[in-house]
């Protein structure tokens, strides 16, 4: 009995200590629990704070969850863009799904974005569709690599040599005369006929290109001019870039391809590539059997580099398409507005009289056509190739007009808001083009004002060349023919309203009927 008393008085004591022990380690782990969140409480005091010593980002509307303002946006952003710069100052902060958006909308914040902060903000955002997204292919790119780094400055460098120095541009001068001959003899078998002007400046500006960089014409004339099978194909990658795409708003989305989008735009570029795919195989071929090395074209540059394949497929989808793109939208919005101001048309007409001796303009002649270049200058203030720019990315966080723009975000200028500012432009939305004549002011990127091509390190490598081909088509175009409406429309009721993709495009084909002259 005395043995089992003691055996049970055990048994509690060892009850207790167990107890005790399992109390100790509870009201550590009560105080544990209490304790976690409380320094987590203490750390984001102390990260809001130092953040707080940081500037704010720019101001912008409310975004909604998970979409953020994707609906503010819009399928016209330049327009949605520009309201909204209205409301809440020329730097506005918006959400693009769980991406930040940086939109600048005057001469000001353009310059720092592109100028003061050029380094910080010179990261390209490339879009999910654009071939260049794979980062096997986006070394070769030159307009979407995403940092400006060795492969991206050789490249411009090899392209400036060839393409766009003073030197190579004058070199390449009678290739464009000849082009533009040829489009003269064509329009005059086409006299009192129905002309679609995008359709045939596409087509000569394509293969003034085309000539340039590989000796020959990759489109005939007379079929772009009756089917626009080029232009229509450019067009559709210029849609499938601009469309909205989920997975650009969710990245994580991008492999799955909700939409279809990158697929349908990697079956445009297998298209485009046919089209000169089979001349770089002819001309590696020729030079192995040769054994010729001497340069005669921008395609002889790039072997002589040794560029691989996949890099000379990129760089002439992006500058055939870009560059028949954007200049014949130029074009197009230049003629148009001439039509719509018979002043504005008969002073470009007296000064091609009283400067062109001869039947053809001749490049050197346009440095003589100041109301002419004034005229495109108009066209592109009101009417910008490409009113949003291209994306840029920031790389490093950086502050612009007192705010702090985060590191990875996208970032836009708007140039349509900007050309049609009224508190930098008097009478914005006139075509007035005789506001140039005694200005300064023009398109190169240091006038941020006018700033059609971009500015800083991101700006257009082939201004040189296209401010040579636009001016030349237009005043050719004029100085040989007389242009009307069909159906005897009043010039006062054409329809200009825009159609919004990475370029701005006439929602209506302009139609003209041409009367020769000579």
């Amino acid at each position: 009995m005395i043995q089992k008393t003691v055996l049970v008085a055990e048994i509690q004591m060892g009850f207790m200590k167990i107890m005790s022990q399992f109390l100790e380690e509870t009201n550590l782990l009560v105080l544990v629990i209490i304790t976690i969140p409380f320094l987590f409480f203490i750390l984001k005091q102390i990260k809001a704070s130092s953040i707080s010593k940081s500037p704010p980002i720019p101001p912008g509307p409310f975004p909604w969850p998970i979409i953020g303002n994707i609906l503010q946006i819009g399928k016209d952003p330049h327009l949605n863009l520009t309201s909204l710069a209205q409301t809440y100052g020329p730097l506005i902060s918006l959400r693009f799904g769980n991406q930040h958006l940086i939109v600048g909308s005057s001469p000001t914040a353009a310059m720092e974005i592109l100028k003061t902060q050029d380094r910080n903000l010179s990261g390209r955002y490339v879009p999910h569709v654009a071939p260049a997204k794979s980062l096997e292919l986006n070394k070769f790119s030159m307009g979407w690599t995403l940092e400006c780094n060795e492969y991206w400055r050789n490249l411009r460098t090899l392209c400036r040599g060839e393409l766009f120095s003073t030197k190579a541009i004058s070199t390449q001068a009678c290739i464009r005369e000849k082009k533009v001959k040829e489009m003269l003899e064509f329009i005059g078998k086409l006299e009192g006929k129905e002309v679609k002007i995008r359709d045939l400046v596409s087509a000569v500006v394509f293969n003034m290109l085309s000539n340039v960089m590989v000796s020959r014409d990759l489109i005939n004339l007379e079929n772009e001019s009756v089917n626009g099978e080029i232009s229509r194909l450019v067009r559709s990658m210029m849609e499938v870039a601009s469309t909205p795409n989920i997975s650009d708003i969710f990245p994580i989305l991008g492999p799955l391809d909700l939409q279809g989008l990158r697929k349908k735009s990697l079956e445009l570029f297998d298209r485009s590539r046919k089209i000169w795919e089979a001349i770089i195989k002819e001309r590696k071929e020729m030079r192995k059997s040769s054994n010729a090395s001497t340069q005669q074209d921008f395609l002889d540059a790039l072997l002589d580099e040794n560029c691989p394949e996949e890099q000379v497929n990129m760089l002439f989808l992006e500058l055939l398409t870009a560059g028949t793109d954007t200049s014949s939208s130029t074009i197009e919005w230049t003629l148009a507005e001439l039509i719509r101001n018979s002043r504005c048309m008969k002073s470009v007409q007296d000064e091609l009289a009283r400067e062109i001796r001869q039947d053809l303009v001749k490049e050197p002649d346009l440095t003589n056509l100041t109301y002419l270049q004034a005229c495109i200058k108009e066209a592109m203030r009101l009417h910008p190739p490409a009113p949003l720019l291209l994306p840029h990315r920031a790389v490093e966080s950086c502050q612009v007009m007192n705010y702090t723009i985060p590191k990875d975000s996208m970032v836009l200028v708007n140039f349509w808001a900007i050309g049609r500012d009224s508190d930098h432009w008097e009478h914005p939305l006139e075509f007035k083009p005789e506001r140039f004549l005694n200005s300064s002011l023009d398109f190169k990127g240091n006038d941020f004002q006018l700033i059609p091509f971009g500015a800083g390190r991101r700006i257009c490598p082939g201004l040189p060349m296209a401010a040579k081909h636009v001016a030349l088509v237009v005043a050719s175009l004029i100085h040989s023919f007389d242009w009307s409406l069909p159906h005897g429309q009043d010039p006062n009721n054409l329809d200009m309203a825009e159609k919004y993709d990475l370029t701005m495009m006439k929602e209506q084909p302009l139609l003209l009927i041409p009367l020769t002259k000579f």
